[in-house]
């Protein structure tokens, strides 16, 4: 630890010149940030699916870390929160559905056209009319309601991949959110999402692969997004254009307005969908990691700021180039490395930060934010004392750590402490370049953001058209959700160090902040805080 307090010293002196740069890590640090992850993301932990025993492995590994740190175990049940889940895995391929309109019925195979997934209870049967909903926003802050004026009640509900580009990125990926439930409240009885081709993210034939995986929901029905069972399906590209057969617009001129961003239209289908869902369910016993590192000042140790990362992956899964064990390296055993040599860093100064820290390494992010939306909900701390998030989730090593998107700095003065400290190190902020591919809800912060705990969720900064934007495209259309995210793939290690180091001096600005982390006046989040 002694070579390590010099350099981190000095990323704290956040008053030095914008020419500043963050240190060439040293070979000591470099191994040890690649050890973590080299142990938890090892085929002995087998994906790490939630409540498996790789999973268990994996988490007692970081417990060892953190006991050595000599951090404090903040959990329910010593480190750990038990968090209790239903598993429902989806027989896909026995499963059936078909689309009935005046052409007559039209199969849909499933999963190739058509797979099921859910992070609610799924009905055995459905046999209901479609409507079209658009992008399926409801946003009345902004004056924007797809759900407006439709008959929803017994329907389900197809919609489109976007948003309207005058809308926030943080607004868009809200509502899409709330979407299902706001549909139950409304008498939906299912959705379809469609993406566009040219939005799509992973390739249809891995989305494929992928449903195969079991899918989870908390078994406290008082944790449920929707209670009552609910469809939750997804067509692929190329069987998309059945739904609108016969239809007032197609596929293609839909999707054409929607890659856009412009307004879609909103519109009864002429056709029904028939489909038998085949599942079965068990329970799952997993559990979040919580540690925390007291706070030096008197007052200000009673609030928390909250470190998170999700440690679950995906399993062992359908084999691609030959591989089954999905190791989830960068997703997201790189956050969890990061989080412990953070630990390590603030635990070696002789002066503590001055709010407490609370490392919260949960379960089941994979699964629908499962583990982080139990520690909110329930958290083992005071709720009030929970000040602020900063999550780690999938921090790409893949190019040089020279900018940085803390994404939600625009929404609560975390953005200054944010900019403050990039400025410091001679780091440009940027803003997301990608809103509508809905980072702002997928990942653990949300969870808090929906409890109004100020949060940000940090990534390598780039910006459109650039090669470090190919780069990235290329790892998430390539290596994202699959075994090749594995310890084999390139992997820029120093890199990973220098971008530790800001999370480092982030949290370190943030724990000594005066003032209390807050909303910004004109944030819509600002509704959620208490």
């Amino acid at each position: 630890m002694p070579s390590l307090r010099p350099t981190i010293l000095s990323l704290l002196m956040l008053g030095t010149a914008s020419t500043a740069a963050i240190p060439e890590p040293t070979a000591q640090r470099i191994d040890a940030w690649w050890g973590h992850i080299a142990t938890i993301a090892s085929d002995k932990n087998e994906g790490r699916l939630t409540g498996s025993a790789g999973y268990d492995r994996a988490a007692d590994y970081v417990v060892s870390q953190f006991t050595r740190l000599r951090l404090i175990p903040a959990g329910s049940d010593g480190w750990f929160q038990p968090v209790e889940l239903t598993e429902q895995r989806f027989d896909q391929a026995a499963s059936k559905a078909v689309l009935i309109g005046p052409a007559g019925p039209t199969p849909l195979a499933t999963p190739t056209d058509l797979y099921f997934r859910g992070s609610a209870p799924m009905p055995p049967k459905v046999d209901a009319p479609l409507v079209f909903a658009g992008y399926g926003l409801s946003i009345p802050e902004a004056g924007h309601d797809d759900f407006a004026g439709l008959d929803l009640k017994g329907k389900i509900v197809v919609v489109l991949s976007g948003g309207p580009a005058e809308i926030s990125g943080a607004l868009k990926s809200d509502a899409r959110s709330r979407r299902a439930a706001i549909l139950a409240e409304r008498g939906a009885i299912g959705l379809i999402a469609l993406t566009t081709p040219k939005q799509t993210e992973i390739k249809w034939d891995r989305q494929v692969a992928l449903s195969g995986q079991p899918f989870m929901y908390p078994s406290d029905t008082d944790l449920r997004e929707i209670p009552a069972p609910f469809l939750n399906a997804f067509v692929g590209p190329d069987a998309a254009p059945k739904l609108f057969v016969g239809a007032s617009q197609d596929f293609a001129a839909l999707s054409a307005l929607a890659d856009a961003s412009k307004p879609l239209p909103t519109f009864a289908l002429p056709q029904r969908l028939a489909a038998t869902i085949v599942s079965t369910s068990r329970p799952v016993h997993a559990k979040n990691i919580v540690a925390r590192l007291p706070g030096s000042d008197p007052v200000l140790s009673a609030q928390n700021v909250v470190l998170s990362a999700h440690l679950d992956g995906l399993g062992v899964g359908a084999p691609i180039k030959g591989d089954t064990i999905y190791n989830g390296a960068f997703d997201n055993a790189v956050g969890v490395s990061t989080l412990i040599e953070t630990a390590k860093a603030l635990t070696a100064f002789k002066k503590r930060p001055r709010r407490s820290i609370l490392f919260v390494i949960v379960t089941g992010e994979e699964k629908g934010l499962l583990g982080s939306r139990h520690f909110a909900a329930r958290p083992t701390v005071p709720a009030a004392s929970l000040v602020a998030d900063i999550n780690l989730d999938m921090p790409l090593p893949i190019f040089a750590f020279s900018s940085v998107t803390p994404i939600g700095y625009e929404e609560s003065s975390l953005g200054e402490n944010a900019k403050a400290v990039a400025a410091s190190l001679g780091l440009p902020v940027l803003p997301d370049p990608k809103p509508d591919r809905n980072v702002f809800i997928r990942s653990d912060q949300y969870s808090f953001i929906r409890k109004g705990v100020p949060s940000l969720f940090l990534k390598y900064g780039f910006k459109l058209g650039t090669p470090e934007e190919k780069i990235e495209a290329d790892w998430r259309a390539n290596i994202y959700h699959s075994p090749q995210d594995d310890l084999d793939q390139p992997a820029m290690k120093a890199e990973g160090v220098k971008f530790t180091d800001y999370v480092i001096a982030l949290a370190r600005n943030v724990a000594d902040d005066p003032a209390k982390p807050s909303w910004n006046a004109d944030s819509y989040f600002k509704r959620f805080a208490k």
